[in-house]
């Protein structure tokens, strides 16, 4: 009998902790999977930020001069980036939402409450991710240097590596202010904006599971991509910077490239690439979402 006693104990402790890292495990995996579909847009789009030409422009010049290869340059650290970014802020944002749940007596929580959880997910996984983020940025924009100036990086761990061995450790946030900041803003519209969608298309619609999966999903890409373009065009900025000759960087911070920006191109400037940007943006929350539901449906029916 004590022995039974103990194997229940050690089977609900075992349970409670799953229950605990559930949602992290099956956000970071979600993420991972929608990368993995979205990162030839998302290559098209960091070499359009960088200033290499309109979507049909780069696509001809990418496949040209390097192959159908140079379109999944960087996945190593996409997917790192998940494993870290999108496991983070998934997580803490299911957590957080679950918390405030209960403190309401399971009522529906107001989108203003919805969107300042988003916000706090979206820093803790900036914060967790921005290391993997800028290796990626790196890899992306490497091939856009003079052949001299270029890094090689082999993968993510590679690029990580070189960063701290050149720059030191702190180099890898470099650029986490404007991480952080898109992060927060993404999530913001991101999160808070699928939970009240599937309270919207389900309560008030009655539409069935796929069709509230779906358009929430949209409703989530639309306002992810909307709130977020104009600080990932300062991160991007920020992260590819290259001193000139005189070790002087172009920027010497977000505020001084935000104000540089104005000054040279209006505020428009920090939607360059917004239809690239909502594509890849869009799809990838989408495809999260859709991949993240499909989890937890497999999960319910192996009693996970």
């Amino acid at each position: 009998m004590a022995a039974d006693a103990k194997q229940q104990q050690a089977a609900v402790a075992s349970s409670a902790s799953w229950m605990t890292v559930k949602p992290f495990v099956n956000g970071g995996a979600s993420g991972m999977l929608a990368t993995c579909v979205i990162q030839p847009i998302d290559m098209v789009k960091v070499k359009i930020q960088l200033g290499e030409g309109s979507a049909t422009t780069v696509t001809k010049k990418m496949l040209a001069n390097e192959g159908i290869g140079s379109f999944y340059k960087g996945l190593s650290a996409g997917l790192l980036r998940q494993a870290t970014y999108t496991t983070a802020r998934f997580g803490s944002f299911r957590v957080l939402t679950n918390k405030a749940l209960e403190a309401n007596e399971g009522k529906p929580l107001p989108l203003v409450q919805k969107a300042f959880i988003g916000l706090t997910a979206g820093a803790v996984g900036a914060s967790v991710g921005s290391p993997s983020d800028l290796a990626l940025i790196r890899m992306q924009a490497d091939s856009t240097l003079p052949a001299a100036q270029r890094r090689n990086y082999k993968n993510a761990f590679h690029a990580l590596y070189r960063i701290v061995a050149d720059e030191g450790v702190l180099a890898l946030w470099k650029g986490a202010g404007p991480t952080v900041v898109r992060a927060m803003s993404l999530n913001m519209g991101m999160l808070a904006s699928y939970d009240h969608s599937v309270e919207l298309f389900r309560d008030k619609f009655g539409a069935g599971e796929l069709s509230t999966v779906l358009g929430a999903s949209a409703v989530s890409g639309f306002f992810a991509s909307a709130c977020s373009l104009p600080f990932d065009y300062v991160k991007t900025q920020i992260q590819k910077m290259q001193p000139d000759a005189n070790g002087k960087y172009p920027y010497t911070g977000s505020l001084d490239c935000i104000m540089k920006t104005l000054k040279s191109g209006g505020p428009f400037k920090f939607y360059t690439g917004f239809p690239v940007y909502c594509v890849r943006i869009a799809p990838h929350v989408m495809l999260t979402w859709i991949f993240l539901n499909q989890i937890q449906k497999f999960e319910k029916d192996v009693g996970l």
